[in-house]
């Protein structure tokens, strides 16, 4: 489709897709406020031609729309994927005329790879002396550590077997010639890093932004440990991916059509604070010691253009992203997990803290043991919370979903909770980074009740208002955490509440009122094994059994991050300049 970043701006020009700003723009969270105000009215892609303190613009909110995902990608990667499963399924044992049916995979799977390239464009400059203070990383909000790159491709490659990884980790920077490399848990460049350490060595590294739209969806996508991500991305693009050789010595070879490349190595044993940043999750992640990527040089064209996005509350550019790469990726799943029929992450709740399946029941407790390989792949064995069902369902429609399960759930055998497993880094809930709990909701079979869907009764003290979810899900209004730690204990007991399945307590009513809301606020601000509660809890053969109603505590606790909120002198900053932005 696109072989570098600027012929998909070409394209989203000719599409009227994209608009440019010529006034002069600070990347210090003026940049970010301008973009999520655009995101906010489902607008264009945004390119700051005037930058403060760079000579290099800014393009922002490539993949902010389903259209523009279309633009960058078209349909030809969804469709090679699907055909390629089937014929996975059709051609064991192998027959000479069926194999000549799928004849066209072999085409193109001749374009996926890497090949050789003279004159690349990402050497035709190269800074005289390494300044990444240049370079227009952004600050996205007030209480950000400093200023990240925030779409970087960092490739790396295994010190001990030679295979690459690009991957999506978030870059600060500290001074001229230095950032910090934020490799979460279960992350591709985190192994090699862990890798290296071990043997004593610095890990070379190389931060590219820019390139084919398909690097970037490459970098993000939940691949499994030790698939190229540069085959998927040569899938993406069309073509073969290309690569040059790089003229420091001892470095790996150079993504051709990137729009820079900062090359640098990341010594062993060597860490510094890095953070707090306002992270997708829609919070604060706070700061903790990481590994120093240390710059050797910058290479970049000689009209590069840095690419960035902005994070925070859901739904960000991120969020469209990660929805097309599960719509792309979703065919595999049958053949590697041939229990699931069917598997969607919520972006909504930061795609980690809840995600759903349709599974396959043909014997007693199967789609058990479904979940548990499903907690068992790759970044999927960071999810927090998973629902299973054996009926079709729309999983995107997770309110008609949720009163589907909690229609059919048997609290004493369906609700496993799992303590002392890992976390997603970016997630606190559990008062502790890494580490937390699991859980798995399980709704089979026909339905075994009616659902409640009108709370008419007393509230109880401390509860300010109830609204239903959905159908058996009740959502209370309480008191702070700080004013009645136990409060959600005492409303599962009360008996005010016996109709329901699931309580949500909250800070506020109005997470009621929209799936998005609820979904983020509810899976985002509760650990499973210290928040969830229920009328009645019963040991037997070491399993816990639950009796509704179900209570899950969803306030904010102490030990939460705050939520990022813009600063009032930067809303009023854009709220005086936005004529002067777009008239």
């Amino acid at each position: 489709m696109h072989k570098n970043l600027r012929s998909f701006i070409d394209l989203l020009r000719r599409e009227n897709e994209i608009v440019e700003i010529s006034a002069e723009i600070d990347p210090y969270l003026e940049i970010a406020e301008i973009h999520r105000r655009i995101i906010d009215e489902k607008g264009k892609a945004l390119l700051f031609t005037n930058v403060k303190g760079s000579d290099f613009p800014v393009v922002t909110n490539l993949f902010g729309t389903k259209r523009r995902i279309d633009l960058a990608f078209g349909p030809k990667p969804l469709e090679f994927v699907k055909r390629a499963v089937h014929a996975a399924e059709e051609l064991l044992p192998p027959k000479l005329n069926k194999l000549w049916g799928y004849r066209d995979l072999a085409f193109t799977a001749a374009k996926l790879g890497t090949k050789n390239v003279r004159n690349a464009p990402v050497l035709e400059s190269r800074q005289a002396n390494v300044d990444l203070e240049k370079l227009p990383l952004l600050q996205l909000w007030h209480e950000d550590g400093g200023h990240f790159v925030t779409l970087p491709l960092v490739y790396t490659e295994s010190p001990v077997d030679g295979k690459h990884n690009l991957g999506m980790y978030r870059i600060q920077r500290y001074d001229k010639t230095t950032t910090g490399i934020h490799w979460q848990i279960g992350k591709g460049g985190g192994f090699h890093y862990y890798e290296a350490e071990q043997r004593n060595e610095a890990l070379k590294a190389t931060i590219f932004l820019g390139g084919p739209p398909a690097l970037i969806l490459s970098a993000i996508a939940p691949l499994p440990e030790g698939f190229p991500e540069l085959m998927l991305a040569s899938l993406l693009a069309g073509s073969k991916i290309g690569m040059t050789d790089n003229p420091l010595d001892g470095h790996h070879r150079l993504l051709a059509e990137a729009e820079f490349a900062i090359c640098g190595h990341v010594p062993p044993h060597e860490r510094r604070p890095e953070g707090p940043f306002g992270d997708h999750y829609g919070y604060y992640s706070l700061t903790h010691d990481y590994p120093v990527f240390h710059t050797d040089a910058v290479f970049h064209r000689k009209d590069a253009i840095y690419p960035a996005t902005v994070v925070g509350k859901p739904r960000q550019e991120d969020f469209f992203i990660g929805d097309y790469l599960q719509e792309l990726l979703s065919p595999l799943f049958p053949l590697v997990m041939p229990a699931v029929r069917d598997l969607w992450s919520y972006g909504e709740t930061g795609f980690h803290s809840l995600s759903a399946a349709v599974v396959r029941e043909r014997y007693g407790r199967e789609g058990l043991s479904a979940g548990f390989r499903i907690l068992g792949e790759g970044q999927l064995a960071l999810t927090k919370f998973l629902l299973l069902t054996d009926t079709p369902q729309d999983l995107h429609d997770f309110r008609s979903l949720f009163e589907h399960i909690l229609a059919r759930v048997d609290w004493h055998r369906d609700l496993h909770i799992f303590t002392q497993t890992a976390f997603d880094t970016l997630d606190y809930a559990s008062g502790k980074i890494n580490y937390g709990s699991k859980a798995i909701l399980i709704g089979m079979g026909d339905a075994k009740r009616e659902l409640a869907r009108e709370f008419r009764g007393e509230l109880p003290t401390g509860i300010r208002a109830a609204e239903p979810y959905c159908g058996g899900c009740l959502v209370l209004e309480a008191d702070s955490y700080e004013n009645e730690k136990d409060l959600a204990d005492r409303m599962a007991r009360s008996g005010k509440f016996d109709d329901w399945q699931l309580i949500v307590l909250h800070d506020s009513i109005e997470f009621a009122g929209s799936t998005e809301k609820f979904l983020w606020a509810t899976w985002t601000r509760f650990d499973p094994a210290s928040d969830v509660y229920a009328k009645n809890i019963e040991l037997k053969n070491n399993h816990i059994g639950y009796s509704a109603p179900v209570v899950i505590d969803a306030r904010m606790k102490p030990w939460y991050p705050k939520e990022v909120e813009p600063h009032e002198d930067i809303v009023k900053l854009v709220d005086e300049r936005w004529g002067e932005y777009f008239g």
